[in-house]
């Protein structure tokens, strides 16, 4: 447990030192504020750029604030997912490459306590990102479209908070198991291609890790499929747990490997 506590205490100080816990959540601030404003104001811009044909009309589609958080979560799945891929795919990795990790294994440690420090501390900075990044959207969205159910956008956001964590676990186990350029190409393979993936077929699949995110949205609805939700909980669960495992046997596999 020591072990562990140093390891996070480091972990920590790292990111504070690199300010990524106070730049990526004002990446996804600026994600979160972006649509609810924009959409409200598009009429407005159009207007205040001019050079339209005359008689041109547009008719914008009635968004409810659910439509909003759907448009939030979209730029979360696209460039917030990336920013964070990118931020910790290393963070393994790289202190092998750059010699960095000989401090750490030229006495005994822990690998498990090596792989859960790092992990947690991702996914502190991503939760903390996305916790901001979603309070940013939620007041523009009561303020501009209406009020939201409390009760339903916690439980999506909970339900969110489990998907990011499950990214953060392959990230951090792809680090674990490959050189940085391998580890971020498998990643965003998986994650974003997978995203795409389910985004063209979707339809025809109802369970599927890659669904999280969109059952989560469906809790801000009255109807929704419970079992399916209840499933694709379970599975990412289980695929979050595995990525865990999966990571710590990495680590101590290619522990020789880290360049002097």
């Amino acid at each position: 447990m020591s072990q562990f506590n140093v390891l996070m205490g480091k972990e920590l100080r790292e990111s504070w030192r690199s300010f990524k816990i106070l730049w990526i959540p004002l990446v996804f601030i600026l994600l979160g504020v972006s649509d609810p404003i924009l959409n409200y104001y598009l009429m407005d811009i159009l207007k205040a750029v001019g050079e339209m044909p005359e008689g041109f009309q547009m008719v914008m589609p009635e968004l409810s604030p659910a439509d909003i958080l759907a448009a939030s979560t979209g730029q979360f799945q696209s460039i917030g997912l990336i920013v964070l891929i990118a931020t910790f795919v290393g963070t393994i990795s790289r202190e092998r490459q750059n010699g960095t990790a000989t401090l750490l294994y030229v006495r005994p440690i822990s690998h498990m306590a090596l792989f859960l420090s790092k992990w947690l501390v991702a996914c502190l900075v991503a939760v903390i990102s996305v916790i901001a990044g979603y309070a940013a959207s939620l007041y523009y969205t009561v303020l501009l479209y209406g009020p939201v159910q409390w009760d339903q956008f916690i439980g999506m956001l909970a339900t969110y908070l489990l998907w990011i964590c499950l990214i953060m676990a392959v990230t951090v186990a792809m680090s674990a198991a490959f050189k940085t350029v391998i580890a971020a190409t498998l990643t965003i393979i998986m994650v974003i291609g997978g995203t795409i993936f389910e985004s063209l077929i979707g339809s025809f699949l109802s369970i599927s890790p890659w669904k999280l995110p969109s059952s989560a949205l469906s809790l801000l609805s009255d109807y929704y499929d419970r079992t399916n939700f209840i499933l694709n909980l379970s599975l990412s669960t289980g695929l979050l747990i595995f990525f865990i495992v999966l990571g710590i046997f990495m680590c101590q596999r290619n522990a020789s490997t880290t360049e002097i």
